[in-house]
């Protein structure tokens, strides 16, 4: 079902896909739009804000698929932006919106158009926050064009995105053996989302691309080193933990996806970033996180390694003398219901991080809070951010300390290939 639009929108529609179409030209900067005042970014954190609420709250999708809802967003209000604005190369589209039209009109319609075709259920509130948009933004042909363009531009992402493998019959099937994957407790559920190991990336050319080497063989003397560290370190009772270290652990098992979001918001906000940037920044670093989900999930499903809970647990059927077994060891936090390597959490974190601190010239100043502890952090560096979380899912229990490292240098290269494909400066 089509949203309704406003009444000053539907009246001018017609009108305003005349002029889009008549505007289909080469785009070039007129000295009015040169010397015009930079549009305003709030729109995008308000379409931000919407989305979480739409994908998190009322849909309710696990925390590694929100990262793909969020990248297909942000990628159709950046082309919505940078088609009538300019300054970087478009997202997989060569399309130029007229020069009059509102780029702050074609972000809300392209957001309200996505998020609309994926989350029907949401339509109520979709259709207020695009009324309350809209209302942001004078009557008349500019906001008609943006709207029209903005369509255009999600109908691209729309096309993309057909037969990509999202929600396909695709299931963990490995027998469980020494090493391999098993539900945990307490749910014992099996591998969640595992179709996303097969979904066609944003960025990459496909879901195996960028897939490391296989983990540690249970006989090594890495995988022995890495058991014994998260064994001591990660447990929920009698850990070698400091109060800080299990403070850290704690703040990073909240919902990632959600967590960044509200810090790109607040970067944004902050600095003073004006529209286009502020588009580029969610759909650079929106697109790159949704690939390193995927990255990650295929890597999960090929190699299938069992998480340090079961690990520690059944230590004797590994073959390595090094380790010994606790029966009764539990980690800190909760296994979430998937496999070890390579750690998702990390993985999305690297892609981020190397995303923010090329845009930022390193200065990243990145303000994140966590729900689980109540308690905020800034990271002034993309590499202390990384230190922390690559610790913390070893001192939550949950976690590998070589599954954190080798997912983070996967996710910084695929942050720079984000930056090195897409989001160019025009030259």
């Amino acid at each position: 079902m089509t949203a309704p639009r406003p009444r000053t929108v539907r009246r001018s529609l017609l009108a305003g896909l005349t002029v889009l179409a008549l505007g289909a030209v080469p785009w070039a900067p007129t000295a009015a739009a040169a010397s015009a005042p930079a549009a305003n970014a709030e729109v995008i954190a308000d379409w931000s804000e919407t989305a979480v609420a739409t994908v998190n709250g009322d849909a309710k999708r696990p925390g590694a698929e929100q990262f793909l809802w969020y990248g297909f967003v942000s990628a159709a209000v950046y082309n919505a932006v940078v088609g009538i604005e300019g300054r970087y190369t478009e997202y997989k589209w060569h399309e130029r919106g007229p020069r009059s039209a509102s780029p702050e009109a074609a972000a809300a319609a392209a957001a309200h158009r996505i998020l609309l075709t994926y989350f029907p259920a949401s339509q109520a509130r979709l259709d207020a926050a695009y009324a309350a948009s809209l209302a942001k933004i004078p009557d008349g042909t500019a906001e008609n064009q943006g709207v029209a363009f903005g369509e255009r531009a999600a109908a691209r992402i729309v096309q993309l995105r057909e037969n990509d493998g999202r929600g396909a019959p695709v299931t963990f099937d490995k027998p469980p053996a020494p090493g391999v994957w098993r539900p945990t407790p307490p749910a014992n559920a099996p591998m969640a989302v595992p179709w996303l190991a097969k979904v066609r990336p944003m960025l990459l050319d496909s879901p195996d691309q960028l897939r490391p080497g296989p983990p540690p063989k249970l006989t090594s003397k890495q995988y022995a080193r890495d058991l014994a560290e998260v064994k001591a370190m990660g447990g929920k009772t009698g850990a070698a933990r400091t109060a800080a270290q299990t403070e850290t652990g704690l703040f990073f098992g909240d919902v990632l996806p959600v967590q960044f979001q509200a810090a790109y918001r607040g970067y944004t906000t902050r600095h003073g970033l004006g529209l286009v940037d502020a588009a580029r920044l969610f759909a650079a670093a929106g697109t790159a996180t949704a690939d390193a989900t995927i990255t990650a999930w295929n890597t999960k499903l090929t190699y299938g390694q069992w998480r340090p809970i079961t690990a520690i647990q059944l230590a004797d059927t590994d073959g390595n003398p090094a380790t010994a077994p606790d029966p009764s060891w539990a980690p800190l936090l909760d296994t979430p219901p998937y496999p070890d390597y390579m750690s998702g959490h990390c993985t999305y974190d690297g892609a981020a991080m190397r995303v923010l601190s090329r845009l930022t010239g390193g200065d990243i100043d990145f303000r994140i809070s966590s729900a689980v502890t109540g308690t905020a952090r800034t990271y002034p560096t993309a590499a202390s951010y990384n230190q922390d979380v690559i610790n913390a899912r070893v001192w939550a229990g949950i976690h590998f300390r070589t599954s954190d490292i080798v997912a983070n240098r996967i996710g910084t290269r695929i942050g720079d290939l984000a930056l090195a494909r897409y989001f160019r400066p025009l030259k």
